[in-house]
């Protein structure tokens, strides 16, 4: 389950930065005045805020999902081991 967190971070972090990258080159590249760049800037994070609030949302609701989905934990296996091995030797 780690390997699975592990994997989730570093895609997030990736997205992040490749984000951060993005906004990096709309900067040096804009056409648009600084009072403009600055509006879009902070709608993108308005946007990029919402849209991770939604991500976050979903996931939450995924695990509730999928803990109400578990099996229960397997008897104990023991006893009848127990009652088995003596008839095998």
């Amino acid at each position: 389950m780690a390997d699975k967190d592990s994997s989730a971070g570093t895609l997030i972090a990736a997205f992040a930065v490749g984000a951060l990258a993005g906004a990096a080159v709309a900067l040096l590249l804009a056409p648009a005045s600084g009072a403009e760049t600055r509006r879009r800037l902070a709608r993108r994070a308005r946007e990029g805020r919402d849209r991770l609030q939604a991500l976050g949302r979903e996931g939450r609701e995924f695990l509730q999902r999928q803990t109400g989905q578990t099996a229960p934990p397997a008897a104990d296996p023991r006893p009848g081991f127990d009652r088995a091995r003596p008839e095998s030797l």
